[in-house]
């Protein structure tokens, strides 16, 4: 069965930026590894999203949101999500926020009920890639992985989520070259595992 893979870029720097260079590292492996693939590349820095504001809401009531209807198609479609979500200044890039303000449409991406919201996008896999110049991993400056775990589950990608990190890269010494190398020897392990299924893998990523 063809996997649908979907990348998502979000680096200020381009090809020069870690997270946009180890997200497509790891989106290449996972190509390797589904040979029967199709990769979409949705990069919201080149590509930009407009901002949510009054009209988006009023062209998603009359059902003309052209654009965040395409987004969220893109997600549904796909078996396998990896985000790349650099971190500046103690968050993400505001266009990976706006992507996701598009793809959070209640009755279609999640629904509330009694008990509260329930995500819909069931079923998939999930790798987001967080880079950062610090140490934060753990620590209270670190609010991006709050974020991302609690936006990616109001949508019911939480359910086979995993993160890797790749921190310390504006420090001085080996840090920099060590974080990129653990990253890249995680996405050998990702490939390298036998499971058929990309919703059923179990990696330990760091």
């Amino acid at each position: 069965m063809q996997k649908q893979i979907l990348r998502i870029e979000a680096s200020i720097s381009g090809d020069k930026g870690i997270s946009t260079q180890i997200t497509r590292e790891l989106s290449e492996a996972l190509q390797n590894k589904y040979p029967d693939n199709a990769l979409i590349v949705r990069n919201v820095i080149t590509d930009a999203i407009p901002h949510f504001d009054a009209s988006t809401i009023g062209h998603i009531k009359d059902g003309t949101a052209a654009l965040a209807d395409a987004l969220i198609e893109e997600v549904q479609a796909a078996d396998i999500i990896i985000i790349a979500a650099p971190m500046y200044n103690f968050s993400v890039p505001s266009q990976l926020t706006t992507w996701f303000d598009h793809i959070a449409r209640a009755g279609v991406t999640f629904q509330y009920t009694s008990k509260g919201p329930v995500g819909l996008l069931k079923g998939k896999k999930v790798y987001v890639v967080s880079t950062r110049g610090g140490m934060h991993k753990g620590k209270a400056s670190d609010v991006v992985t709050p974020y991302l775990n609690t936006i990616l589950g109001f949508v019911g990608l939480d359910e086979d989520l995993k993160t890797i990190f790749v921190e310390g890269l504006n420090l001085s010494g080996d840090q920099p070259a060590q974080a990129i190398a653990q990253a890249r020897q995680t996405i050998k392990t990702i490939q390298a595992n036998k499971t058929t299924h990309p919703s059923t893998e179990k990696e330990a990523v760091s």
